[in-house]
């Protein structure tokens, strides 16, 4: 029974070692993969395709490696202290290992009640090594996953440190192409000053929403556009988690009918769907605003980004880059202490998406998906 539950001891820390350094080893992979694809951008046909899907590769492996590098440094402290506890335990193990492997006396064999109490001391003995033998392998095992996870640590250190430098090349590149993209269709050419004075004449997102519809002569065919079959399946715009739904106030109180995703710093924000570029620009007290209209009557709102790409009237292909998200990028020392104590300060954006429908907003999430909450 002893050997069984040291055995089934053994077996568990085997297991939360692999658990440990699996997600870690897998989004190593995983970053492996994203500088291989902005080596291939390079060369690509459609570079600004190529290099979303580079960024967003880095940012989902920079993500995973942050989860892993944070459960392989919690499983190593874990064993640390364990072991530290286990001190004196240890070294009665050893003094008995020690004792019962290099006696060889005669006398140190018998018994002074006699020989029957001689036998009974030997089996007892005989049953006892093999419990000490399986408790001195359990031991054997933490040492060595101590040692095999802080090696993993600081492999995905140092992986992490060369995904934070690829994914920042591959968002400038990425900010660059976009510049120089000229291949995009347009709808109509914005007008600045029809969108001036709709901006000075509105003092709401419903208002300026309405009044949309006055900037642009050519309607979207509703036989090409309705994405109606799509409704609660499109990805959400951004990589991050929901921190607020439709209707939550906020901490002023506030309620608004979008919700609010919280994303890490320069988060790549993308077009859900194939979509025309409403409105890009500050508005109200939104921030820096993106409007994309993917059907007739239908307004995805995008607000809080520190940088939009393209320009008003042109047709966005579905993924397309639509922004960034603001914030310093991490350097290491933050990247490493958000896989730690800090993990609540990793996703300090905020992207709000409001969807309008008519005359009206409706919740986003009736058109969204989302495995996170």
């Amino acid at each position: 029974m002893i050997r069984a539950a040291l055995l089934s001891l053994c077996l568990a820390g085997s297991a939360a070692a692999q658990d440990a350094g699996a997600t870690a080893r897998a989004a190593a992979a995983d970053l492996e993969a994203a500088a291989i694809q902005l080596d291939a951008a390079e060369d690509a046909r459609d570079r600004v395709a190529a290099l979303t899907q580079t960024v967003q590769a880095f940012e989902s492996g920079l993500a995973a490696m942050r989860d892993g590098l944070r459960n392989v440094t919690i499983r190593e402290l874990e064993l640390s202290r364990k072991l530290h506890a286990q001190e004196a335990e240890v070294a009665q193990l050893l003094g008995a290992l020690q004792s019962i492997g290099t006696s060889a006396d005669t006398e140190t064999l018998i018994h002074p009640a006699g020989a029957l109490a001689s036998a009974r001391a030997g089996m007892l003995v005989a049953s006892l090594t093999p419990a000490l033998t399986a408790r001195t392998e359990a031991l054997k095992a933490d040492l060595t996953e101590v040692s095999t996870l802080r090696h993993l640590q600081q492999d995905a250190v140092d992986r992490l440190a060369k995904g934070l430098q690829g994914v920042q090349q591959a968002r400038t590149e990425l900010s660059q192409a976009m510049a120089d993209r000229t291949d995009l269709p347009r709808r109509f050419t914005a007008d600045p000053v029809r969108t001036a004075l709709l901006i000075a004449a509105t003092e709401t997102l419903e208002g300026f929403a309405s009044g949309l519809s006055e900037l642009s002569d050519t309607p979207i065919s509703p036989n090409d556009a309705s994405i109606e079959s799509r409704k609660g399946r499109l990805t959400l715009p951004v990589q991050g988690q929901i921190l607020r739904r439709a209707g939550e106030a906020d901490a002023a109180g506030v309620e608004r009918p979008g919700i609010v995703v919280a994303t890490r710093p320069q988060a790549l924000v993308t077009t859900p769907t194939a979509a025309t570029i409403r409105y890009r620009g500050p508005l109200l007290d939104y921030g820096l605003v993106a409007i994309l209209e993917p059907q007739p009557d239908m307004l995805i709102v995008l607000a809080g980004l520190d940088t939009v790409f393209g320009e008003i009237g042109e047709v966005l292909p579905e993924g397309s880059p639509v922004g960034l998200m603001g914030g310093e990028p991490p350097n290491l020392q933050a990247a490493v202490s958000q896989s730690g104590e800090r993990a609540g300060t990793a996703r300090p954006e905020t992207l709000y998406i409001e969807v309008r429908q008519g005359d009206g907003p409706v919740d986003p999430m009736d058109w969204f998906t989302t495995d996170k909450g």
